[in-house]
């Protein structure tokens, strides 16, 4: 299934920016300037590999704020998210951590951006900054206040490094379920932690649930992408890219055009 008007390909390939940690937080080290030429050139690299999208995320602001960041972050991810928008003339989102669901869509609504990745949609979950509550309400409320409809929101389903514990009862079929219910646009399916590959029964138990897209959000590699594309709609990518295959390396070009090239052989 083809995420409607977003891309020009049925199956996407994402890649992840992690912008450097941003003005205010305890690991901030660069100037606005420098955050936002790394992440120009990050997406430039993507582009001329030939990705299909590009997602950016404040994953080194640790320890991360629950539900809520302030006006500094607010700002200066929407001048990065603009400039990258404007520079890669690809579809982009935007996550904002932990849970600032909030704020990530009136960035992507400021920044022309086209989707944002939202934790905590449906039911609650209980993350490292603590109870992380169903924000679907609030958020397409505000969706429709501020004029922003065209930003579509897509979902974690059983987000990565959370306990669900609490809703234990509640299989992640069911989850996505509840996400299509609650008028998501997209459901995203992760592993447990950044880096680990989904279950593929995980996979095939959101897609027979929901009519929505299916998108992977960790773990997915050069040597299983073929596999994964077989169950799902698209992909979102971070640590296969990067140098040593972290998460807080900086964007390997070899590593994308590999991963790209995997990805044509498997469509032939």
């Amino acid at each position: 299934m083809k995420t409607p008007g977003l891309f020009a390909v049925a199956q996407p390939v994402i890649g992840m920016i992690h912008l450097g940690a941003l003005p205010g937080t305890p690991a901030s080290r660069q100037s606005l300037h420098e955050i936002e030429a790394q992440a120009l050139h990050e997406a430039k690299i993507y582009r001329e590999a030939g990705v299909h999208g590009l997602m950016m995320e404040n994953m080194h602001d640790t320890p991360y704020l629950r539900g809520k960041v302030g006006p500094e972050i607010v700002a200066a991810i929407a001048v990065i998210a603009r400039a990258v928008k404007v520079a890669s003339r690809l579809p982009c989102g935007l996550q904002i951590l932990a849970a600032a669901n909030l704020e990530a869509l009136a960035v992507a609504h400021a920044a022309g951006l086209d989707f944002i990745r939202a934790e905590g949609f449906a039911f609650a979950h209980v993350a490292d900054e603590g109870i992380i509550q169903s924000s679907a309400a609030d958020l397409l409320r505000y969706r429709r206040a501020i004029g922003a409809e065209r930003v579509q929101v897509w979902v974690d389903v059983k987000k990565k490094h959370s306990s669900h514990a609490i809703t234990a009862d509640v299989g992640i079929g069911e989850t996505a379920h509840a996400v299509e219910f609650m008028r998501g646009d997209a459901v995203i399916v992760t592993g447990t932690v950044t880096g680990d590959a989904p279950k593929l029964d995980d996979v095939r138990a959101v897609k027979q649930a929901t009519r929505l897209p299916v998108y992977l959000g960790s773990g997915v590699t050069a040597a299983n992408v073929g596999e994964f594309l077989r169950e799902a709609d698209g992909v979102i990518v971070g640590s296969e890219f990067k140098i040593g295959r972290h998460w807080s390396a900086a964007v390997d070009a070899k590593r994308v055009r590999r991963f790209m090239a995997a990805v044509a052989a498997g469509q032939r």
